[in-house]
């Protein structure tokens, strides 16, 4: 029987995802990369500390502890918030069955706050205490601090209970925030990784996160460069830039071409994505009316949700492409892998918003790229060091709508083009954007980490 690669991809997705959950209803590990036998044990026990779990557009958080424990490494989960959501990924769900969520106050909660306070109160009193003066004029951040401080005390408590010999958190924001709180009272040494905008919207605190922390991880050397510059100068020797990945073995080459490949169809253009201003679709879809008008035929097809879906849908039809576009919400990896293999080129039109934000690297370029799409970019933030202009897709200025319509005209009329650039791509993301190998790279720096001696 033919097999196509979405169905190889998602044949392959499944099998995963029954291994996992089976290992996970027996209390075991789940297997090594091969699934031939448990991985080995290790003796690092980490905590992951993250904003909101499981949520469906931060899944290289899930897909990185996945990859981890697949390395033998014991994990715990702590999220600040239980995210709701009606769509998730088979592969969170025993991790939400593990997950150590807790309401905002409880019993447990305060005899953690008793516990420190009889035993730590020095600790407990100065840890608080520089928290709302470090983000005194943030009111996000100071309103953070007092939402999360009494459970961040409990999971301090609770993870020297359980034994977590490192503390890593995703966000640069309120999970690195809690990490220092935790290290402050159980000594526990912590880490953070700093992606996009949890660190270019609000640096309060940040100076004090990376003093105190066991190393930094900046997912682009932009980021890298935006942190040493926020500390003065300092601590540059702690901030490690540890690119987030695709899964290589699931993100795979379609190997049958596109009916717009054969000359048979409109070009399939994709962007995936929370359905915000800092994504970019209007301009996105304002590139589509300049398509139209050129005579391109294409097909839009925006992956995601968000705030903004109305008013795309209502612009859509405003600017005379709702013919042209589609909306299809949330989809899960396996239905955005089938997406990819069918697309012709990945749009991800990012700009900087009117709040602050900005992308990092999205990682959904990654696993476009990963699948031997072309890929148009916008020349923003570490997307640069990701896309390399010209030779694995095309780079274009945020908010520039005539540059995203000439580079996708330009892959529409050349199929060796986007063949080519797609490969490039591929290269590219195997060889320093690969999940498996950067989880290698962060489980060393952990271990580097535990074979120091204490201070």
């Amino acid at each position: 029987m033919n097999t196509t690669p979405a169905t190889a991809a998602s044949t392959q997705e499944l099998h995963r995802r029954k291994t996992v959950a089976r290992a996970a209803r027996a209390g075991r590990r789940p297997t090594s990369g091969n699934g031939t036998g448990p991985a080995p044990r290790s003796d690092l026990k980490i905590a992951y500390l993250v904003s909101r779990f499981p949520k469906l557009t931060e899944t290289f958080v899930l897909y990185e502890m996945l990859a981890l424990e697949q390395q033998g490494i014991e994990m715990e989960l702590y999220p600040l918030q239980r995210e709701q959501t009606q769509v998730i990924n088979a592969e969170a769900l025993p991790y939400v069955q593990r997950a150590h969520f807790q309401p905002f106050v409880s019993r447990l909660i305060l005899l953690a706050h008793l516990y420190y306070l009889k035993h730590a109160p020095r600790a407990y009193w100065s840890t608080l205490w520089t928290m709302l003066r470090a983000n005194w004029g943030s009111l996000r951040m100071f309103g953070g601090v007092l939402a999360f401080w009494p459970k961040v005390v409990y999971f301090a408590r609770h993870m020297q209970e359980k034994g977590i010999t490192h503390l890593h958190a995703h966000f640069a924001s309120h999970p690195a925030a809690a990490a220092f709180a935790v290290h402050r009272l159980t000594g526990i040494p912590y880490s953070f990784t700093a992606h996009g905008s949890d660190l270019h919207r609000d640096q309060h605190m940040l100076v004090e996160k990376v003093a105190e922390a066991a190393f930094v991880v900046a997912i682009s050397e932009y980021n890298k460069r935006m942190i040493v510059e926020v500390c003065g100068g300092r601590y540059a020797d702690k901030v490690d830039v540890l690119h987030c990945g695709a899964d290589t073995k699931v993100f795979l080459p379609r190997l049958e071409p596109t009916p717009c490949d054969r000359g048979e169809g409109p070009l399939q253009i994709l962007c995936i994505g929370t359905l915000h201003e800092v994504k970019g679709q209007v301009y996105l879809l304002d590139a589509c009316r300049l398509l139209k008008e050129r005579g391109v035929d294409f097909r839009c097809h925006f992956v995601g949700d968000g705030p903004d879906r109305a008013a795309l849908v209502k612009h859509a039809a405003q600017i005379g492409v709702a013919d042209r576009v589609e909306f299809h919400g949330h989809l899960t990896r396996p239905d955005v892998a089938k997406r990819l293999h069918s697309a012709d080129v990945l749009v991800t039109p990012s700009v900087p918003s009117r709040d602050g934000r900005r992308e990092g690297i999205p990682v959904v370029l990654m696993e476009a790229m990963g699948c031997g799409l072309p890929v148009v970019a916008s020349d923003l933030s570490g997307i640069p060091e990701l896309v390399e202009d010209g030779v694995s897709g095309y780079l274009v200025a945020p908010r520039d709508v005539q540059g995203l319509a000439d580079a996708v005209e330009r892959l529409s009329a050349d199929a060796e083009l986007r063949q080519r650039l797609g490969r490039a791509g591929r290269t590219q993301v195997f060889r320093n954007f690969n999940l498996r190998v950067n989880a290698a790279a962060l489980v060393e720096r952990f271990r580097r980490k535990a074979e120091q001696p204490c201070a």
